[in-house]
């Protein structure tokens, strides 16, 4: 395996080095951008594949230049794609009328991306190749684990929906009750989903392990709570 990337990466800079490299860095970006597109996130397929190419390209006119003219830095232009795909990463990144952080994966997968087009576009196939793999399934599998780590934490963050201030202090009680401690507590106007026009953003320390599922459908059961969701 090792000799085939070796040969690989010894050869000229043909069409069909350069067919191969940019296949590649299309195929291996596409499956990525793919699995962002199915989740719905800001960038999906379209554009991690594009990403991928151009540091592709750049990797790939920066080695050009320095055998067509004997002289120059050969990773200026790979240095200059990690520090410019950043305004891309941060375009995806959005806070929520829930003061919820979204796109922070995407953005972090658009940087490792544009790294494995270098990757590519030097001739490195075993380390992009490597490196796909791990970004590939440590999105799918640590999203996961994440999750199921969330769902047992002694906290969790609620956005809540409710009638009127009077449904406040009903809450207050009900946590108090359950012998819940309040770590925050933000109240909105105007800014719900549906037609309620009051809104709490509420973070709980439970003290212990429990399902949140459970918290969620006996808080929701409260009168005057219209609805109730867990902020991830």
């Amino acid at each position: 395996m090792n000799e085939f990337f070796t040969s690989l990466r010894t050869m000229e800079p043909s069409i069909g080095s350069i067919f191969l490299r940019l296949l590649l860095a299309t195929v291996l970006s596409g499956l990525i951008g793919w699995e962002r597109g199915v989740k719905k996130r800001p960038a999906g397929l379209r554009t991690f594949v594009l990403v991928c190419i151009g540091a592709c390209i750049a990797m790939m006119t920066n080695e050009y230049i320095c055998a067509l003219y004997q002289t120059g830095d050969t990773a200026r232009m790979a240095a200059q794609v990690i520090s410019g795909v950043g305004f891309l990463g941060a375009g995806t990144i959005i806070v929520t009328r829930r003061n919820q952080v979204k796109g922070l994966t995407t953005a972090a997968g658009l940087w490792a991306c544009a790294s494995m087009g270098i990757a590519i576009g030097a001739g490195f196939y075993a380390g992009a190749i490597l490196g796909f793999l791990f970004i590939f399934f440590g999105i799918i599998l640590l999203h996961k684990i994440d999750s199921y780590f969330n769902s047992k934490s002694r906290i969790i963050n609620l956005y809540i929906e409710v009638d009127n201030f009077q449904v406040l202090h009903d809450i207050v009680d009900y946590t108090r009750e359950q012998g819940y401690s309040i770590s925050s507590f933000e109240v909105n106007k105007g800014d719900a989903i549906s037609d309620s026009d009051t809104t709490i953003l509420l973070e709980l320390n439970l003290g212990h392990q429990m399902k949140h599922y459970e918290i969620i459908s006996e808080i929701g059961m409260v009168p005057g709570i219209r609805y109730v969701e867990e902020l991830s």
